[in-house]
């Protein structure tokens, strides 16, 4: 079992892909009224919303466990429609050396396809790979899809 690992994940969504990618790009600090019971709060801690090199706090819920994620916006592609966080302090530190988040929207075909990576460095062979970030990931995605369909 490696200590370097990638997680994906992969969903269509009805709703407008370019919406979905302008609020988990640029106004991530919405999310919490879109999905409360896994994001409590994102905080922008340094720079701007939806600009690279920002650093955003989460507070958010996986398992059950009220945790937070200091995040700096590394890639923020608007023509790909890309956006990658890299955890730089916080709760996954304690069992991730390394651990980056990109969501991707493809909306190049019929259906709006959304995918999410997680790249990760366990600190050692003890640590469980964080299947549960997928689940919440699919979760955040049908409430941010849910709260955009129309009425």
């Amino acid at each position: 079992m490696g200590l370097i690992g990638k997680l994906i994940c992969q969903t269509c969504i009805k709703t407008d892909g370019d919406v979905f990618h302008e609020v988990v790009s640029a106004k991530p600090h919405h999310m919490h009224t879109m999905t409360p019971q896994n994001i409590q709060a994102c905080d922008l801690h340094e720079g701007e919303f939806g600009k690279a090199g920002s650093v955003v706090i989460w507070k958010y819920t996986v398992g059950g466990k009220e945790l937070v994620a200091k995040e700096r916006v590394e890639v923020l592609d608007e023509e790909d429609k890309t956006v990658t966080y890299n955890v730089i302090e916080g709760d996954l530190l304690k069992s991730f050396k390394i651990f980056v988040i990109t969501v991707h929207v493809d909306t190049s075909g019929l259906d709006n396809l959304v995918t999410w990576s997680f790249d990760y460095e366990k600190l050692d062979e003890s640590v469980k790979d964080p299947t549960e970030y997928l689940d919440m990931a699919l979760s955040i995605t049908k409430d941010i899809e849910t709260h955009h369909l129309p009425k």
